[in-house]
């Protein structure tokens, strides 16, 4: 048995991977600011100590798009040299060092911590998940008309999916960077809102907007994307059924 220490582990991913670890039969700790024994804020690194004793490996899934990631990244990275910690998982995003945001800077600084620390590591990037486009579809729909970024593609990922290859990381040898997972289809932000509309029954007008700036010019030129690392299998038409089924 494996003792994995799982941070953001009541999260939409993080509880999806303590979920295919516990059903393994490993020993899972997960740490949030919320989930007791080990309530720890990473940004201050209280209690992070007696949280990374022992384990075998950590996998890194808090994040938070209000800033603080280099932050919360340099508290564990420290306690995991402390406690010899010997394999540091982290999820990331595809385009991190492509795309300017602020958001994608941090991520990608995250990583060059993480790669420059010393320690074992692996480093997986994906694309978006359903989930996360859901949430912008829907946060549109609440308005009479759907207006959306035009000229976007997305290729969004199952945070099952994700989660499995995650589960398989954590068990496994520090790999460096693998592969990217990207969803199995590329397609434009307004194909599936109108996937949305027709499972939720909700009529609205698409409006597309053009927008300003490098990061926007950077999603139409689909800096975001990995056509060529389509290994995941669940479409957003698949997602949709088992979110509002």
């Amino acid at each position: 048995m494996t003792t994995i220490l799982v941070t953001g582990g009541t999260g939409t991913l993080g509880s999806l991977l303590c979920e295919r670890l516990r059903g393994r039969g490993h020993e899972i700790r997960v740490l949030s600011r919320h989930a007791k024994p080990y309530a720890v804020d990473l940004r201050e690194g209280t209690g992070l100590d007696a949280a990374v004793e022992g384990v075998d490996a950590i996998v890194h899934c808090a994040t938070s798009p209000r800033g603080g990631d280099d932050r919360a990244a340099g508290q564990l990275l420290a306690a995991a040299r402390r406690a010899a910690v010997p394999h540091l998982v982290y999820v990331s995003i595809v385009g991190v060092d492509r795309l300017p945001l602020g958001y994608y800077g941090v991520k990608h600084k995250v990583e060059r911590m993480i790669e420059e620390s010393g320690s074992g590591w692996t480093v997986q990037r994906t694309t978006q998940f359903h989930d996360l486009v859901f949430r912008l579809i829907a946060g549109a729909a609440r308005l009479p008309v759907l207006a959306l970024p035009s000229g976007v593609s997305v290729q969004p990922i199952d945070a099952g999916e994700v989660a499995d290859r995650l589960a398989e990381l954590a068990l496994g040898a520090p790999a460096g960077r693998v592969a990217d997972m990207g969803g199995p289809e590329v397609r434009p932000l307004a194909d599936l809102a109108r996937a949305y509309l027709r499972a939720t029954g909700k009529r609205r007008p698409i409006l597309p907007v053009r927008l300003a700036g490098k990061a926007y010019a950077g999603y139409r030129d689909g800096t975001h994307l990995a056509p060529e690392r389509a290994v995941g299998k669940v479409t957003f038409e698949q997602f949709l059924t088992r979110r509002l089924g």
